[in-house]
This record gives C-alpha cells, sequence and structure tokens, in this order.
C-alpha cells in the first residue's frame, strides 16, 4: 500500500535541532526534513545544490556575497560552491531536498553535523 508522509507533521515532530531526517528519495536525491534554530554552521557543498523549503517560521541564509529571508512556503537554491550558513532566529521547520552525496555541513564538521546514518534513521 502506498505511504502518504506529510513532512509538516514529520519536522514538528522531531525532537533534535539541526538533525534532518530522510522522509523520501528520487532518484538520486534525497527528501529531508529537519527542525532548526539558532546557527549551523559556515559551509559549502562543491558539487551539489541544497533547496531549502520553509514549511513553518522563518529561515535566513547567509552567504559570503548576499544574504536570503525565506517565510513560509518560500524556497531558496543555494548553488554548488557557495559558501552558506543557515539562521533560524525562532524555531523553523524545512525541508531540503539534496543529492545523497550531500554531506550534512559540507566541508565542515562541528558538533550539529549528523551522519548519513543519522539522517536516515526511522522516524
Amino acid at each position: 500500500m502506498p505511504q502518504v508522509i506529510s513532512p509538516q507533521q514529520v519536522a514538528a515532530s522531531l525532537q533534535e535541532l539541526w538533525s534532518p531526517r530522510v522522509i523520501g528519495e528520487v532518484d538520486d536525491t534525497f527528501i529531508k526534513v529537519a527542525k532548526v534554530q539558532g546557527s549551523l554552521t559556515w559551509h559549502s557543498h562543491d558539487n551539489e545544490d541544497e533547496l531549502f523549503l520553509v514549511l513553518k517560521g522563518r529561515l535566513r541564509i547567509e552567504m559570503e556575497a548576499d544574504t536570503v529571508e525565506l517565510g513560509e512556503g518560500e524556497m531558496f537554491v543555494v548553488p554548488k560552491g557557495v559558501r552558506h550558513n543557515p539562521v533560524a532566529e525562532q524555531e523553523c521547520q524545512i525541508l531540503l531536498i539534496e543529492r545523497k552525496t550531500t554531506l550534512h555541513t559540507g566541508d565542515v564538521v562541528t558538533e550539529k553535523t549528523r551522519s548519513l546514518a543519522e539522517q536516515l534513521r526511522p522516524v
């Protein structure tokens, strides 16, 4: 039987901040949700674009050359190779679309970095 998923419900149920969870996949791409607040870290993905869609709240994506502010229902694609830092002043729920090769914090490892195995844990 086909499984219907509500990204908003899954994101709302998450307990950990900055810990994306895979909720689906399309070809070589993962669909992920996360609950975020505060700042992640400055990083880049040399070979992959990264799509951010705000499900609830507001998200600021700081980049070296510019900054974008996203509200509910808005999305932005960070192009490959662009250093960026996602920031949420208040709790925010996001959906991410990334290639399966995309590392959580790209070229940087911090205490917030999550491995693919952690992101694939059941919700």
